[in-house]
């Protein structure tokens, strides 16, 4: 009887491993790994990554690492929010938010100027799709939530 209640236990608390568990996964480990860039090597991060981020401004060390360690915590999010489903609308949306925020912010620094508006194209796939990427999940994770 205790080795019918253990498989029991073991069955109903392990997570579901569907598509969304490894898309979350994987989003979570980029945020991982560009973080991981970030932290390590700042100057590396701002002259290497594909998307024209000098065209933001002059390479601020610290405030790459500030933003590293906000990535890490996305990643993080994302990666907790794959095995633990009832968590994933609180861990998500903060995750979605900082992405839509970062958009819009992208936004408008190109629409007053800021940079070119080659910037519409640059920033699309580092940018703006992960940002739509994000709401499109959220918005899948939370249909799917059961209801109280």
């Amino acid at each position: 009887m205790t080795m019918s209640i253990n498989a029991t236990r073991a069955t109903t608390a392990a997570p579901s491993r569907d598509v969304l568990t490894w898309v979350l996964v994987a989003l979570g480990a980029g945020n991982v790994a560009n973080a991981i860039w970030m932290l390590a090597s700042p100057a590396g991060w701002y002259t290497g990554l594909p998307a024209a981020v000098p065209d933001f401004g002059p390479l601020n060390e610290h405030f790459v690492r500030d933003i590293g360690s906000a990535f890490l915590t996305l990643g993080i999010s994302l990666v907790w929010a794959a095995f633990v489903p009832r968590w994933r609308v609180p861990l998500i949306a903060p995750v979605t938010l900082f992405f839509v925020m970062h958009a819009l912010t992208h936004v408008f620094d190109t629409e007053r100027g800021v940079v070119g508006a080659e910037h519409w194209t640059i920033d699309l796939s580092g940018v703006y799709i992960p940002a739509l990427i994000m709401a499109a999940l959220l918005w899948i994770v939370a249909r799917a939530r059961p209801q109280p």
